[in-house]
């Protein structure tokens, strides 16, 4: 049957044998989970108090290649080991699970080695950098029994919940054939999207950052390290950082897949401030299913805010601060609108990750939805830089050149 008639759907995936590093600590459901964090910064230090609101759960150890920023978290929680190589950090045997929200050129290495020393991983958005990445990333994770969980955290909000009821009657909505996503952000006068002079502190030279680490092949560039945002070799600009918790969300209630095309348009046309990312985007995924997927991205003006509508024949759901369905009249006659009220607390995906560790189930954001999610991410930006849609080749898992081409 059509994935569009069915909405809802589980996949099942292999996982095989363990690494050599051997298995994890074994937990009881109330053991105390010993957490290490790689990547001190705003995000990192954020997750820390979403872990202090969850029981049984104790941060045990930080990795920072910044010495100001892995002083500061080892400062954070009384007794934590510091670690300026995150490998030393995977070589603690107080560690049971590590969460990674560093940036994403950094992830691949990261989360590979984290599962090859026998961690649970929690991975931060967006999962993989490019689709090479991705696949040795997979690799790594089928090979192993540990938990993954990528930080897309609405796919444990209550707005899912939500979103699962309004699909548990498929004739609700009929046949789904697009959907309709916005990222609007605006900053005050003179402040870009992103920048971050305040960090531009006198601490930030050479000896206080391990640069190799960070950016092998370039001199120590401060600018770079916290800008990092701006750059193609870091970053996939509002792409990776906003449409991929959106996409995420309905690629897990839609159960979709790699979407067969992408194709980018926008450009930088509000901060002429040295950033190589767009400013201003819009990305159209043409899915296997038959559903479009349209985004349109700014960060100049907030009017139209951040939301997403689902369309179908007989009926729409809405979302933003709130989840809505509305039926199609003219089909469902007899149907009411509905108002989601599902809530969860800020810890929820968190939780979860730790819950899944627990009771060794799959997480509600597990690293397949993760993967799909980064490769669609990875067309889009690839259309944008070479200026052309771009196809998906499932028989050779690459992006190739669309044989339809944008005008």
């Amino acid at each position: 049957m059509d994935s569009r008639r069915k909405f809802v759907g589980t996949v099942a995936y292999g996982i095989a044998g363990t690494l050599a590093a051997g298995p994890a600590r074994v937990l009881g459901a109330n053991d105390r989970l010993r957490v290490g964090i790689i990547g001190a910064g705003d995000r990192g230090m954020e997750l820390v108090n979403y872990l202090r609101a969850c029981p049984n759960t104790e941060v045990v150890a930080f990795a920072d290649v910044y010495a100001k920023r892995l002083e500061a978290g080892g400062s954070s929680v009384a007794g934590s080991a510091t670690y300026r190589d995150y490998r030393g950090l995977l070589d603690d045997k107080n560690v049971d699970a590590v969460f990674i929200a560093t940036p994403q050129h950094l992830h691949a290495q990261q989360f590979c080695d984290a599962l090859a020393a026998s961690k649970h991983v929690y991975l931060e958005k967006t999962a993989a950098f490019t689709v090479a990445e991705a696949r040795r990333m997979r690799a790594a994770y089928r090979a192993s029994t540990h938990i993954v969980e990528i930080g897309h955290q609405a796919c444990s909000s209550g707005h899912l919940a939500d979103v699962r009821q309004f699909l548990a009657e498929p004739d609700r909505m009929g046949l789904i054939t697009a959907i309709n996503m916005q990222a609007h952000r605006n900053t005050p006068r003179g402040k870009p999207q992103w920048a971050r002079p305040a960090l531009m502190t006198a601490d930030l030279t050479a000896a206080n950052v391990d640069w190799a680490a960070f950016d092998p092949a370039r001199e120590f560039d401060p600018h770079r390290f916290i800008h990092w945002r701006y750059f193609w070799d870091y970053s996939g600009g509002s792409v990776f950082e906003h449409m991929s918790q959106q996409l995420s969300f309905w690629y897990k209630a839609l159960n979709l897949d790699i979407p067969r095309t992408a194709s980018t348009q926008g450009g930088i046309h509000l901060w002429n401030d040295g950033r190589e990312v767009p400013d201003t985007v819009n990305v159209a995924l043409q899915q296997s299913e038959g559903v479009l997927i349209n985004w349109f991205s700014g960060l100049g003006n907030n009017q139209l805010g951040v939301s997403e509508d689902a369309l179908g024949t007989n009926g729409t759901i809405s979302r933003a601060t709130q989840v809505r369905y509305s039926p199609q009249r003219m089909n469902r006659p007899e149907l009411r609108e509905i108002l989601g009220r599902t809530a969860q607390p800020p810890q929820a995906h968190v939780e979860n990750f730790l819950n899944a560790i627990r009771f060794n189930r799959e997480p509600n954001c597990g690293f397949e939805v993760g993967y799909r999610v980064s490769i669609a991410c990875r067309m889009a930006v690839e259309s944008y830089r070479q200026g052309r849609t771009v196809r998906w080749d499932p028989r050779n898992e690459e992006i190739v050149a669309s044989e339809t081409q944008r005008t």
